[in-house]
Order: C-alpha cells, then sequence, then structure tokens
C-alpha cells in the first residue's frame, strides 16, 4: 500500500531547503519499509480536490509563499480532516497563523514577512536574534510529541529563518502547545496533542540516507496508519 504525501510549498531546485525537504522524506522511505510517494502542490494550486488525493501534508520552507492563502488551506484542511501534518521552517510559521485565525478567532493576525497593515496583530514577527544558519540547542518539553519522538529532552537542530512566533503570544495559543524552545525560551516547535501527528518546527531537520530523521519516520507511520485504518 502506497501513502501519498503532498509537500506544500512552492518548489526551487536552487533554494537548499527544499532539496533537505526532499531527501527527509526519501531517507526516511527508504529505511521505514513505507512505500511513499511524495509531490509538491504550489501554494497557488492549493485546492480541497488537490488535497483529497493526499495522505499526509508537510508544509515546506520557502516563505513569503506565492499565495498564503493556499498555504493556510492545506494547513486548515489537515487540522479538520484528522491528516497528519508536518512543517518546518515557514511551516511552523504558518501552522501558527492558520491556528490564530482559524481557531483562535485571531482575524487580523498577520506575518510580519508580508508587510501586514497598521494595527493588525503580528503573530509572527521578526526574530530578535540572527538564527538563520546557525545550528542551535532546543529544550523539549517532556511528555510531549516531539520528545516521545526523539526520545530526548534536549536537542542540536539548523535554521534558515528570520521569522518567528511573537514571544507576546507565547502562551496565548490556546491547545497548540509550544514544546520546543530555545534558551530565551522562544518557541521553536508547535504540536496539537489532539491530532496523531500535527507538529512543526522552526528549524529544518536534515538527514542522510544512512541516519533517516526521527521526525521523518513518525511522520510517514502516522500517515501509513491513517492510510490502514481506512
Amino acid at each position: 500500500m502506497k501513502v501519498q504525501i503532498g509537500i506544500v510549498g512552492d518548489f526551487r531546485a536552487e533554494f537548499e531547503p527544499h532539496g533537505v525537504t526532499n531527501c527527509f522524506i526519501e531517507h526516511a522511505a527508504a529505511c521505514s519499509g513505507v512505500e511513499v510517494a511524495s509531490s509538491w502542490l504550489g501554494t497557488d494550486k492549493v485546492s480541497d480536490k488537490a488535497l483529497e488525493q493526499f495522505d499526509a501534508l508537510w508544509i515546506a520552507p520557502g516563505s513569503p509563499y506565492r499565495s498564503v492563502e493556499g498555504a493556510l488551506t492545506a494547513i486548515r484542511f489537515a487540522r479538520e480532516n484528522g491528516l497528519p501534518l508536518g512543517g518546518a521552517c515557514a511551516g511552523f510559521q504558518h501552522v501558527v497563523l492558520e491556528y490564530a485565525r482559524n481557531v483562535l478567532g485571531f482575524s487580523d493576525a498577520a506575518h510580519a514577512e508580508y508587510h501586514p497593515p497598521a494595527g493588525s496583530r503580528l503573530v509572527l514577527d521578526r526574530l530578535a536574534c540572527v538564527v538563520a544558519g546557525k545550528k542551535m540547542p532546543i529544550k523539549l518539553a517532556p511528555q510531549s510529541l516531539v520528545a516521545k519522538i526523539y526520545a530526548r529532552t534536549h536537542i542540536v537542530e539548523r535554521y534558515y529563518c528570520s521569522f518567528g512566533l511573537n514571544p507576546e503570544y507565547r502562551h496565548r495559543l490556546g491547545d497548540l502547545r509550544v514544546s520546543g524552545w530555545d534558551g530565551s525560551d522562544e518557541a521553536r516547535v508547535v504540536e496539537l496533542p489532539s491530532h496523531s501527528y500535527y507538529l512543526a518546527t522552526l528549524f529544518v531537520p536534515h538527514s542522510a540516507p544512512s541516519s533517516p530523521h526521527p521526525l521523518a519516520i513518525a511522520f510517514l507511520k502516522a500517515a501509513f496508519q491513517r492510510v490502514t485504518a481506512h
């Protein structure tokens, strides 16, 4: 049984995180024994019909997206239909933005990268410290999904982004739990405990053929379990 993975983002071959994302899926598939077919879906091509072909969605790095609404539609589709959903970098940012708008009711929630109008809620803002290009330590909440996947509570991962959760909203996300943070207590991982796999990271997870990333293994496992359950 083949698992269909949709990677939502605007693919550019020259953009390193996109190649890293492909490898992230491919290395896990090769080592997990799960037969996987993955394909990219441009944010400006998102529709419910296009999303229905997938068993799980990964929201890719690479903002600003061609269509913010397309990315948010994909995230909402996964959240409301129980699809396993993961994301990295811009994926993290837009998972937070979708939840703020559609669940918390912050209709004016905005992302600073998109030049929001005056008076809107900057839920996503420029990071206080530059992390792009760096590998940095992260602490994970004990008993969280992400800690269980890594089987530890301290990790080191690599970043590409310049935007993240505005610290003012660190404790205002309702059921969307901040489950990983840096030494300054800034959010680096969010997850939704009510889903089998609904997890996004501000860092971009890297893998190698001989060492698939644990987040990818867990993501494909959740997708496979959903397929077999249906």
